[in-house]
């Protein structure tokens, strides 16, 4: 910042032209020296942007810690999850109100022969402390826990910690009865870790410089790392590793995988030294994952159906030539996985857009180990989701139910389909009869039917003078479903008619709705979600000047697009860790997870109709001289999955191109010690969101 400006005049980066040349096309980019992390004007500035932001929005501090107190209010901050069995022990995590952080506890068996019931703000008899994350986090910035593992004998634990944000963590093992560290010499490793079944060994996996997990190691504890041995190398730059353990424990699943492609090994844990058994050989478009299951693997592919299928095979002769068809999808459904049982099979599917589970019986004898599935109802609430299920030995299955309007709720399923409720989130002060939430199917301009999932105050009426707010992602895959929030509660309860629309390009109707929405489809997504938005508008559900939408990241480049197509649609948007820049990403393929990108995206550097086609809807290439919803953009330094410069460019680019006035703001918020999922406290978060909401509902007059 000059000593010309004030915190009331939005920062001026210095503009360099730079010349960005692919397939005869010449783009003129001014803040290319951006890309540049190290140029001594790049963190000025994004200071600057933060006082900025704060000046222009310091209306809003009573509003937004009206809505922080409304989450607290709601909010049981001395809780206390689920307690589940591994081993001898009963394994749960408490938060105590006013800390930040969970705390990793454990109870034993004998001292309580069934579930213990843990009562908020009462630790239970016996109880060990694993990990107090306020303790760990004390004078840290950030703190993210990633991976608590114990090993068999339940002597001992190990645990993966990020304090910086950007996702590379250190390995500790502690002795649990003491506290002592035993083992701190493996640094910056990605997320993964398994013991040895002996607990000699530890298996985790290390980055590239492009921040792709390319290594599996195993680590003899009491060693230093030069003396590692490396387990596996993916070479290929379009692949990456993750590992877990079965939870038999006596194996380690090597995943390797490409967004279309997947291989998968398994290493045997009682024998940590020995070589991983490779299940299938990769091919092209094969995509396959495996669950152990004893003597066999459950493995669920794509090999003959597109919405995938499962196959069981021997474990001693696990190839494609022995998968034996268990289940085949019926139209309208998607397979996702299985968890197996000593007694049973959980499978997890997608029906009808909606995330589900069925039970499989096991046969006691017979060429076919498993009967037919049978739907798991769980008091109607329209999502299923697995819970906590560290246990091959298991008798129940742990599955979480939820809804826009349906608290979290925690229940035990047998094998026979009898459930019983463990756990409802408690929110204070909330009333489902004051509410009304339903799915809509909106009709695309090229016909296809987008699912809507709307909630809204049951006194609100379709009259055309609603504050309303829509949300939306549409990429990976990834199947954005209906959950409960507490922070949704703030906006119903001012009169906001909420919408999550599922466009082309996420996974909720089955492979095909994803394909429609990649590559060269990829204009259906933004697509979707504008006519979605232009429903709540056409249908009075929404006011024409009150409309507020949101995404982050994938879902950022869907708001940095969609503005740019319809700006006259929305009064304000909110793109987090936006991924507006996302042309010169994929151009670059030394930038961290470029080259894995090209199967979501395409390869712009060698195909010029895809580097048309993005260039074509591009956030920060696509700007127009109008009039743009006012824009909050948030972000963190220490993203390594969208760099921070990514909206520090795309805000300098809007503010010198769009003809907004002061009634619509555009600000960027950078969090200077934080990871792509923002802040790592829960308190911080929520103060996070609170101001999020607040910018947004003062533009739609619903604050």
């Amino acid at each position: 910042m000059t000593d010309s400006e004030t915190p009331l005049q939005p920062p001026l980066a210095e503009r360099i032209p730079s010349e960005r040349v692919f397939h005869g096309d010449v783009f003129v980019d001014d803040f290319a020296w951006m890309r540049d992390h190290d140029d001594p004007r790049l963190l000025p500035h994004v200071k600057a942007e933060n006082a900025y932001t704060e000046a222009v929005t310091g209306h809003l501090a009573a509003g937004t810690e009206a809505i922080f107190a409304e989450m607290k209010s709601r909010i049981v901050q001395d809780d206390v999850s689920v307690p589940v069995l591994l081993g001898d022990w009963w394994y749960y995590a408490r938060t105590v109100e006013g800390q930040q952080y969970e705390i990793h506890c454990r109870t034993s068996r004998s001292a309580h022969a069934d579930r213990p019931t843990p009562v908020p703000g009462t630790p239970l008899a016996g109880e060990q402390v694993l990990v107090d994350g306020n303790a760990e986090a004390a004078g840290e910035e950030f703190f993210e826990l990633a991976a608590l593992e114990i090993d068999r004998t339940g002597e001992r634990m190990a645990i993966l910690v990020d304090r910086t944000g950007g996702e590379l963590y250190d390995l500790d093992v502690r002795e649990i009865a003491s506290g002592q560290v035993l083992d701190h010499t493996v640094k910056q490793a990605s997320h993964d870790l398994a013991w040895s079944y002996d607990g000699t060994h530890l298996f985790y996996v290390r980055r590239d410089d492009a921040w792709r997990a390319h290594q599996v190691w195993r680590h003899e504890l009491g060693s230093n790392t030069e003396s590692d041995v490396l387990v596996l190398e993916e070479a290929d730059e379009m692949f990456a590793l993750g590992i877990e353990s079965s939870r038999d424990d006596k194996w380690l699943v090597i995943q390797s995988g490409s967004q279309l492609t997947s291989e998968v090994r398994l290493l045997d844990l009682r024998d940590p030294l020995s070589e991983p058994l490779l299940v299938e050989p990769r091919k092209h478009g094969l995509d396959y994952s495996v669950e152990v299951d004893g003597d066999r693997i459950i493995v669920t592919h794509n090999g003959t159906h597109a919405d995938f299928a499962l196959a069981w095979a021997p474990l001693d002769a696990p190839g494609r030539a022995n998968w034996k068809p268990v289940y085949e999808p019926a139209a309208g459904e998607r397979v996702l996985g299985a968890l197996a049982f000593e007694g049973f099979v959980t499978m997890f599917l997608r029906r009808g857009g909606l995330p589900t589970a069925d039970l499989l019986s096991k046969a006691i004898a017979g060429e076919e180990p498993y009967g037919d599935p049978r739907p798991i109802d769980v008091n109607g609430i329209p999502r299923i989701g697995p819970g906590s299920n560290p246990s091959y030995d298991q008798t129940t299955v742990q599955l979480v139910a939820t809804s826009l309007l349906t608290p979290r709720t925690v229940v035990d399923v047998d094998s026979d389909g009898a459930s019983s409720v463990l756990k409802v989130q408690d929110v204070r002060g909330f009333d489902p009869e004051k509410y009304v939430e339903e799915r809509v199917w909106v009709t695309a301009r090229d016909g296809v039917q987008v699912p809507v999932d709307i909630a809204r105050r049951a006194d609100v009426r379709a009259d055309g003078t609603n504050p309303g707010f829509i949300y939306g992602y549409g990429s990976y895959e990834v199947s954005i479903d209906p959950a409960f929030s507490a922070l949704r509660l703030s906006m119903l309860d001012r009169g906001v008619v909420y919408a999550l629309a599922h466009p082309r390009g996420g996974g909720e109707m089955g492979r095909a709705w994803y394909d429609d929405g990649k590559m060269l489809a990829k204009n259906n997504t933004f697509d979707d979600f504008v006519d979605c938005s232009r429903w709540l508008i056409d249908q009075q559900w929404v006011a024409p000047d009150r409309l507020a939408a949101e995404g982050g990241s994938a879902g950022g480049l869907l708001i940095g697009a969609v503005v740019n197509r319809a700006p006259e649609v929305f009064r304000v948007v909110h793109a987090a860790v936006p991924f507006v820049d996302a042309l010169t990403t994929i151009l670059d393929p030394t930038l961290p997870l470029t080259v894995g990108e090209w199967e979501e995206w395409g390869n712009p550097i060698e195909d010029p109709r895809v580097y048309a086609y993005m260039k074509g809807y591009s956030p920060y290439e696509n700007i127009r001289p109008v009039q743009y919803p006012a824009i909050l953009a948030t972000t963190s330094i220490n993203d390594t999955r969208v760099s921070f410069v990514e909206p520090v460019k795309w805000v300098q680019q809007l503010r010198e191109i769009t003809s907004n006035g002061a009634d619509r703001p555009i600000v960027l918020k950078t969090e200077i010690v934080a990871g792509h999922a923002g802040s790592s406290g829960r308190y911080d978060a929520w103060k996070q969101d609170a101001f999020e909401i607040a910018f947004m509902l003062d533009q739609i007059k619903a604050l």
